[in-house]
């Protein structure tokens, strides 16, 4: 946090050290990117894979979109425009911040100066996305809209501090959940520490891992306050599902 000197601030630990939430996901082959925040870049070349073959959006808020135009050697990698799946007011909402990929200009334009991109309308529920079934599930982020999703078992859903009742039936099940944890104390667009755990508690995920966490929380000493099957999210980490 800027102009902060809290002892997670000027923590040296690794796990302490945060980019914006983002999440690739692998599955038979093809890799889905779930948000482009503004390290995303950074994040990409962490993870050595820059091969994305569609990107999944949650909601059009600046640190979730605004790491978009890093994806501009793409399409010379999968031979096409990138392949952008959201709603139709993030689309919207994308094309208003990064108008130059969208001008008349910008067809005259060779991939690698600017974002080629292509965009497919996320609905409710099930979707079909380069031949793989992947879940949209609404939830509620303050007044705002936002996505989270369901490949198989593994559910991811940052940004909420509500998630409607359909929406709990469509993380039933589930052998790993990625949720929204902020902050110890309430906040009105996310689920605090103990709201997460209210959730965690009704879906009986086997595993869960807690996202969007905030400098006000230490890794290891909320760790150790946790669960075993509960732990912090953090920069990098990776496992099979």
């Amino acid at each position: 946090m800027l102009g902060c000197t809290c002892g997670v601030c000027r923590s040296k630990h690794p796990r302490n050290q945060r980019y914006r939430c983002a999440a690739l996901v692998e599955v038979e082959g093809t890799n889905f990117l779930i948000d482009t925040p503004p390290e995303l870049r950074l994040q990409l070349l962490r993870a050595g894979n820059s091969h994305i073959h569609a990107c999944l959006i949650t909601h059009y808020h600046a640190d979730h979109i605004h790491g978009l135009d890093d994806l501009r050697p793409v399409p010379k990698i999968i031979g096409g425009p990138v392949p952008i799946w959201c709603s139709g007011e993030t689309e919207r909402r994308i094309r208003e911040s990064f108008s130059y990929a969208f001008s008349p200009a910008s067809n005259q334009m060779t991939s690698g100066f600017i974002p080629k991109l292509t965009f497919g309308r996320l609905m409710p529920g099930q979707n079909e996305i380069l031949n793989e079934k992947i879940l949209a599930i609404p939830l509620e982020h303050a007044h705002f809209d936002v996505f989270g999703f369901r490949f198989g078992n593994l559910a991811y859903c940052t940004d909420v501090n509500k998630i409607p009742r359909s929406s709990m039936e469509m993380l039933k099940g589930l052998d790993v959940l990625i949720l929204d944890a902020l902050r110890r104390e309430p906040h009105p667009a996310h689920f605090s520490l103990g709201q997460a755990l209210e959730v965690i508690e009704k879906l009986e995920p086997r595993q869960a891992y807690l996202t969007h966490i905030s400098h006000d929380l230490d890794h290891e000493v909320t760790n150790a306050s946790l669960p075993e099957n509960i732990r912090l999210a953090h920069d990098g980490l990776s496992f099979a599902f």
